[in-house]
């Protein structure tokens, strides 16, 4: 079987337009995977092969790449830097071991970026830095190195300092080996020359070569201590090893630059994914748990001997036929296997395997721990879902992923398109864990959840283009929530008589505002026997579903405590479906009483604008309810932080790029629930009894 340690699991990710996509293009051009390199700006990547993101020149879905870099195997996946796509950057960022972290040499640290680099440190993945596009107008290396340690709170391990500035762009110094990689005009990566440091450098790589070994040193006491002391001159090996140790502990990040564009400084970022990134024996195995996600103390080894264990991340519809994307954690896989789905408790045999390269792939008859492939025509696997051995079921540590908060209603042109639309949307949404549907069940519209405006026009033009199903489509609305502000004691009781048999449940309870993203919780205090214990589960079930429908206007219920003090029952005519009643009764008269209020959800919005248009976007979000939280000054432009209600976010793009030229950014994500104006929430009930009545 092959050597785990030569095995190398990456990302690259980073912020809309750093340049991540063509980063994956020149690594693949290098690694011999692809001949006729893809430009971004062109359409034409090889990790960027759907419609939308040719033309948009964003990627959407994580595509996968094999390749291999001096006898090293290398799974690459190119995110997307989009925030309404942050799914894709989060569950890649499950099966990785270790990552690209692209910067803009111009832009910096921008928005996506930050929101990428914390969803790796809550995931502990190791990374390496790239600056790229060196070559524009305005970048700078050195400022981005800053930015990346005061915004981002990491601390960068200067491995190359670039050659000339700009358009003057030509080479880098290696900081280790203290030699200077000059490339000529020519774009070809293989053109350069191996020189003598250019003298007005020299001294600068001297002290960025002391420093970068006494930041990698630190991460061996004992060698830090002999090197202080003059005892140790250390050699190249052990410095790569404690840089090794180092970035696998997360301590430093080595920092390289270049051009992948002009393709210059792209060789010495490969070399650096073998000699400091981790291979897959070398990062903690991923945990086992229970049927109620609660870890179990065992974990999943990578190892080729151990027991087969993998971990379904990614679900895809294309030409090919339906492919399910897993990361092997431990144990072996065979064409021809058969395996245990162990959320469906159901088995599938493997017929085909095979290894991505983009929009291309290559037959597999056997894989191994470590491994990132894709299976052909699996029938009931979702994102999230683990593939163990028969004989030995186990579940991987689940995905979690946020709640959708904008929905559209849609519906075919065309008379007969309904199914058509169903089997693609089905399809669609096995795709992505944050792209719901669901049918309103009085008016019987289809329903398209998402994460964001840009999340749900893709989606709708995927069913145009793709699955050839025109749509009619309403405009956004926002997922608004309820809760109550105020705690109240309360009785009810439920009593019906009908012939000889009758229905009977008493409660006495309080219903009280819950701590904040509690959700909903059920205590029972009754002492005695007034209420026999065996209707509380059905007295929860009462109140627990008419939460999904709250006084205010109808919108599901956050954030409330309710508590079973007493009651009353009949030996005869109390039941389950009594109290249950009796607790859907008591909701409907006691929510009004306890201060019910409309939540609406707040967005966390970044926008990055030029400086003389700082006054314009501010009082443009502050007239979208918006509250300024920063405010920072860069070498290109202010950036500025928010919060604002996301109803007043439509559209803001086109709005954006109007008060800036066209030069203006943003990006936003969801924050938090509050509280809606008055104001607002008397127009939004007003639509949705308007809504109501057109039924």
């Amino acid at each position: 079987m092959a050597d785990l340690s030569k095995y190398r699991n990456i990302g690259i990710f980073a912020h809309v337009d750093a340049g991540k996509t063509t980063t994956t293009e020149r690594i693949l051009k290098l690694t011999g995977m692809i001949h006729k390199i893809g430009e971004v700006h062109d359409g034409e990547s090889t990790t960027d092969f759907m419609e939308q993101e040719a033309e948009r020149g964003i990627t959407i879905q994580s595509a996968a790449v094999t390749c291999e870099w001096k006898k090293h195997r290398f799974n690459v996946i190119d995110t997307p830097g989009h925030v309404d796509f942050t799914v894709e950057v989060y569950r890649s960022l499950k099966v990785l071991d270790g990552g690209i972290g692209v910067f803009c040499g111009s832009g910096g640290v921008e928005p996506q970026s930050e929101t990428n680099w914390r969803y790796a440190n809550e995931s502990k993945v190791a990374r390496l830095i790239f600056v790229n596009k060196l070559d524009r107008l305005g970048a700078n290396f050195f400022r981005v190195k800053d930015q990346v340690q005061n915004v981002l709170g990491a601390r960068p391990l200067v491995m190359t300092l670039p050659i000339g500035e700009e358009d003057g762009f030509k080479g880098v110094v290696d900081v280790l080996s203290q030699k200077a990689y000059i490339w000529d005009d020519s774009g070809q990566p293989e053109n350069y020359e191996i020189q003598d440091i250019p003298a007005d450098m020299v001294d600068d790589a001297a002290a960025y070569r002391e420093e970068m070994i006494e930041t990698a040193l630190e991460a061996d006491e004992d060698l830090l201590m002999e090197y202080l002391e003059g005892e140790l001159d250390p050699t190249e090996e052990q410095i790569k090893a404690c840089i090794r140790k180092g970035t696998n502990e997360l301590l430093f990040f080595p920092t390289y630059c270049g051009s992948a564009f002009k393709n210059k400084g792209m060789q010495l970022l490969l070399d650096a994914v073998v000699d400091y990134l981790p291979s897959p024996t070398e990062v903690p195995p991923q945990p086992l748990t229970d049927e109620e996600g609660e870890p179990t103390g065992e974990f999943a080894i990578v190892d080729a001997e151990e027991p087969f264990r993998a971990l379904a991340f990614k679900i895809m519809d294309d030409r090919f036929g339906a492919l399910t994307f897993v990361r092997i954690y431990s144990g072996r896989l065979k064409k021809g296997d058969t395996v245990l789905n162990s959320f469906t408790g159901k088995t599938e045999r493997i017929g085909r395997m095979v290894e991505m390269q983009a929009e291309d792939r290559t037959e597999l008859t056997e894989a191994q721990a470590g491994d990132i492939l894709a299976i052909v025509g699996m029938k009931n696997v979702q994102t999230g879902h683990t593939l163990c051995d028969v004989k030995q079921p186990c579940t991987l540590e689940a995905m979690v992923f946020p709640e959708p908060v904008i929905s559209i209603a849609v519906s075919p042109k065309e008379k007969g398109g309904a199914e058509k639309m169903g089997i693609a949307i089905g399809k669609m949404v096995a795709e992505d864990p944050t792209f719901q549907v669901e049918t309103d069940e009085d008016s019987g519209e289809t329903i398209l959840k998402g994460m964001g405006e840009l999340h749900l026009d893709i989606k709708v033009d995927i069913l145009k283009r793709t699955y050839g199903v025109e749509l009619e489509v309403g405009k956004p609305q926002v997922a608004y929530r309820e809760t109550i502000t105020q705690e109240i004691e309360d009785s009810y009781t439920h009593k019906k008589q009908s012939g000889g048999s009758g229905q009977f449940g008493k409660i006495d309870y309080r219903i009280k505002p819950g701590e904040p993203n509690s959700g909903f919780k059920f205590t029972s205090t009754v002492v005695g026997g007034n209420v026999p214990k065996e209707f509380f589960p059905a007295i929860e079930k009462g109140f627990a579903g008419m939460m999904e429908n709250g006084p205010v206007a109808g919108f599901p219920v956050l954030d409330v405590e309710v508590e079973l003090f007493d009651g009353g029952y009949h030996a005869v005519d109390s039941s389950a479906v009594a109290f249950e009643i009796a607790a859907k009764g008591a909701f409907r008269q006691s929510m009004p009483k306890a201060g019910a209020q409309l939540l609406e959800p707040v967005m966390k919005v970044d926008v990055f604008t030029p400086e003389d248009n700082v006054g314009d976007v501010i009082g443009d979000l502050n007239r979208r309810r918006g509250m300024i939280k920063d405010q920072e000054a860069g070498n290109t432009g202010v950036r500025i932080k928010a919060d604002v209600p996301l109803s007043e976010m439509f559209g803001y793009i086109g709005h954006l790029r109007t008060i800036t030229s066209g030069r203006g950014q943003f990006s936003m994500e969801f924050s938090h629930y509050a509280a809606a104006p008055n104001n607002v929430a008397e127009e939004v009930i007003a639509e949705v009894k308007a809504r109501n009545e057109k039924k």
